[in-house]
């Protein structure tokens, strides 16, 4: 049996799962777990590929779940509040669709995607995909925490982050994570749920979800400024979906963070004061 790599951060309490972005590792959750252990059992782990975990082919959701739910048996674990960012958003919400008795809720913050057909959507995936899988120079970490630092997240925080998401190579370079065909058939996973649209992709899910939306936008990366126009297009379709179903779905909580995509590194004293008030009101 397939289990993933886990980080039981300890505490007492109901029982958290959180799980990682793109390319990022349970790392990520560090400063907020260190919170959130005050009042809850939390658990963390790398999702297939990424990390310390093996990877999977094909890389399906579906496979995802079910070792999601192998690897919380193997802790003991039968029932969970799973919070997921980005990438780990989708998952959490797939999970909880996949396994009602199992998922008390489930916590997406910012984790919204779009189909193959959405206008500009080819021009995101060839930027999003030129470099995924790559392996790159020995600056890698430096530069990934230069970048980080830009949207407020303490370098110490970004260097750690960032070596737990990639693996060194013997002759200094780092092999960035996941490889490329794993990533491939993870985008794959993103463009057929995202092409549900957001409403239809909700349908069937009956357990408790609190869906989270970044406040502010990223910075545009130079050449491509372009993509501020189509995040904030995107995330103004997906906020109007949303209120329409926080009002219908007495079960769906809709929230807005300040801060931006990398919310769990930026502002992770918010983050976990979110998830812990959702799961402080969660019916018993």
């Amino acid at each position: 049996m397939t289990l993933l790599h886990t980080h039981d951060h300890g505490g007492d309490g109901p029982q958290l799962l959180l799980l990682h972005g793109f390319g990022r590792s349970l790392s990520d959750w560090d400063a907020s777990a260190a919170l959130l252990t005050a009042g809850h059992r939390v658990l963390a782990v790398d999702l297939p590929g990424h990390g310390r975990s093996p990877g999977i082919s094909p890389w399906t959701i579906p496979t995802v779940v079910r070792l999601i739910a192998d690897t919380l048996d193997a802790h003991g674990v039968p029932e969970a509040v799973v919070v997921g960012h980005s990438l780990g958003g989708l998952v959490a919400v797939e999970y909880a669709r996949a396994h009602p008795g199992r998922a008390r809720a489930a916590v997406n913050l910012d984790g919204f995607w779009w189909g193959r057909e959405y206008p500009g959507a080819e021009r995101v995936g060839e930027g999003l995909l030129a470099s995924a899988g790559a392996v790159a120079p020995p600056a890698h970490i430096e530069n990934q925490v230069a970048d980080a630092v830009r949207f407020g997240i303490p370098a110490g925080r970004a260097e750690a982050a960032a070596r737990a998401a990639a693996r060194p190579l013997p002759d200094g370079t780092w092999q960035t994570l996941p490889e490329r065909a794993t990533a491939l058939q993870i985008v794959d996973e993103l463009h057929r749920l995202g092409a549900l649209g957001v409403t239809a992709w909700l349908d069937g899910v009956d357990s408790p979800l609190l869906l989270v939306q970044a406040g502010r936008r990223l910075p545009p990366a130079p050449g491509m400024e372009w993509f501020g126009d189509f995040s904030a297009r995107f995330a103004r379709e997906v906020a109007d979906d949303l209120a329409v179903l926080s009002r219908r779905r007495a079960a769906i909580d809709v929230q807005r963070i300040d801060a931006t995509h990398p919310m769990v590194l930026q502002t992770p004293e918010a983050v976990a004061a979110l998830v812990a008030g959702f799961v402080r009101n969660l019916p018993d």
